[in-house]
């Protein structure tokens, strides 16, 4: 009885020993296998940071070309009266073939324009409206303004002119005649040269047109204000350029402009560099520099006879 109880406990103790044996193996080859994972996963994780620094590496690359390559294009942003009337489009191959550069223009009102060289999205002004350009250049965005050429605010309305304006003297005394007659008056309200003289007029009238039922403001740009006016036969202040080259020339007419209060200057700003390096300097001063020059001035002292029997723009003398 004692050897076969003693037989039974060796017989325990053993398989008690090999069941811890085979829990040891177990234990290693499932470390091994995590071992084996973690390595795997490292590899994997090392083969993306590579892939994902030779991606950063090709972005750098392609980044840095794509700065060298705008540095054979000058971006302008203008009003959209010198668009919108055609002149840039026509000077556009004129200059690209002078100079080498090739122009991209966007066009916005004066403030968008303006805001837009803020931001550091174009390398040159064409822009007219005095105290936002030197607002610009006095908040160290731009380099020096240079006014070269000038056409004049007109009032259009209806042919009969309701309102009466077109014996008028000043645009002061036309702007308070039509907020008398109540006759509607569609404003541009988008913040542009021409919204800021009107609202200069306003004032010399000392008349405050704002919430007035026969003020509609349109938010939009010349061309559509213009569009707006024609179809309520109402009155509205326009550049002369780009009146006679929209078709609501057909259904309004100028009735004042070409006096003294209603000169529109035209000035050309280099972006400074020193708020934004990348600003293609050479090719702003390309663009300043031809604007001015003998070829662009007989272009622009041209444009507009052949088919207004006047020009669009003039150029300041010096």
């Amino acid at each position: 009885m004692k050897k076969s109880l003693f037989k039974a406990l060796v017989v325990a103790a053993f398989a008690a020993l090999f069941a811890l044996c085979l829990a040891a193996c177990g234990g290693s080859s499932s470390s091994s296998a995590a071992s084996s994972s973690a390595s795997a996963s490292g590899s994997s994780a090392s083969a993306s940071a590579s892939s994902a620094a030779a991606s950063s590496a090709a972005s750098g690359s392609a980044s840095a070309s794509s700065v060298a390559a705008d540095k054979s294009v000058v971006r302008i942003s203008t009003t959209t009266s010198v668009n919108d009337s055609g002149l840039l489009p026509y000077l556009q191959p004129y200059f690209e073939k002078a100079t080498g550069y090739k122009w991209e223009v966007s066009s916005a009102g004066t403030g968008a324009a303006i805001q837009a060289a803020t931001d550091g999205n174009a390398d040159a002004l064409l822009v007219h409206s005095k105290s936002q350009e030197e607002e610009f250049i006095n908040s160290g965005y731009g380099m020096e303004r240079i006014p070269f050429m000038y056409n004049f605010f007109v009032i259009v309305g209806p042919e009969n002119d309701p309102a009466g304006i077109k014996d008028c003297a000043t645009a002061a005394e036309a702007f308070k005649k039509i907020a008398d007659s109540g006759q509607p008056f569609v404003s541009r309200a988008d913040k542009s040269g021409t919204h800021t003289k009107e609202l200069k007029l306003w004032e010399s009238a000392g008349v405050d047109p704002a919430g007035k039922d026969w003020y509609i403001e349109t938010g939009q740009g010349m061309g559509a204000t213009l569009t707006q006016a024609a179809e309520r036969q109402g009155y509205t202040l326009s550049d002369k350029a780009t009146f006679l080259s929209n078709d609501a020339k057909n259904k309004l007419k100028i009735l004042l402009g070409e006096s003294e209060d209603m000169k529109n200057t035209y000035s050309m700003i280099a972006v400074n560099p020193e708020k934004w390096p990348d600003t293609n300097t050479d090719g702003a001063k390309a663009f300043i520099d031809w604007m001015q020059g003998e070829e662009a001035s007989k272009l622009i002292a041209e444009y507009g006879t052949a088919e207004y029997g006047e020009p669009l723009f003039f150029l300041i003398t010096k």
